[in-house]
């Protein structure tokens, strides 16, 4: 039994549900998602509540939690929006938008260019990048595919790394030599 399907979802009033058979459309003040889902999972929606259940005799119901947390994702995606904040650490290291596109210097040959997903809007301070737009998966995908390019190394900090998180240092050669 799933603890998150069993619960109800309850839809905000700006939120309107579209429900056909296996898709689901939410339209609210940030935009508009539309997903489909496994023919396994039912999904009603009466009163401002939407209640996702598995068919009985189904064999895939790990589906059904996770139907869940998508109708809830893309409730929350047309309401409040979704942000991820990537820094920028090194001399030299910037970023810059080029159309639709995301140009990060960051100590290769050349300039590495991005392009933007749509949906998806990017937002440069200084040496922070803003992610934000209605679709977790989308600002999630592309903030990991910005930080791939160069990853935070371990001796001096530098690269791409989200905004709270922790690089675990080394001490480099002084270390190892004085405990030689």
């Amino acid at each position: 039994m799933s603890h998150i399907g069993k619960k109800e979802i309850v839809v905000p009033k700006d939120v309107q549900i579209a429900l056909s058979e296996n898709s689901l459309g939410v339209k609210g003040p940030l935009g508009e998602m539309k997903r489909e889902f496994p023919s396994d999972v039912s999904i009603l929606s009466a009163e401002g509540k939407i209640k996702v259940s598995v068919k009985e005799n189904s064999q895939n119901k790990a589906v059904w939690g996770t139907s869940a947390s998508h109708i809830v994702n893309m409730i929350k995606g047309v309401t409040a929006g979704f942000e991820k904040k990537l820094v920028i650490e090194g001399v030299g290291f910037k970023a810059q938008l080029e159309g639709n596109a995301l140009s990060l210097n960051i100590g290769l040959s050349h300039a590495v260019k991005i392009q933007i997903p749509e949906g998806v809007k990017v937002k440069i301070e200084k040496n922070l990048i803003t992610i934000s737009g209605c679709d977790k998966e989308k600002i999630g995908q592309f903030s990991a595919d910005v930080r791939a390019f160069k990853k935070p190394e371990p001796y001096k900090g530098t690269g791409i790394r989200y905004e709270n998180e922790v690089i675990r240092r080394k001490a480099g050669k002084k270390a190892a030599a004085a405990a030689a």
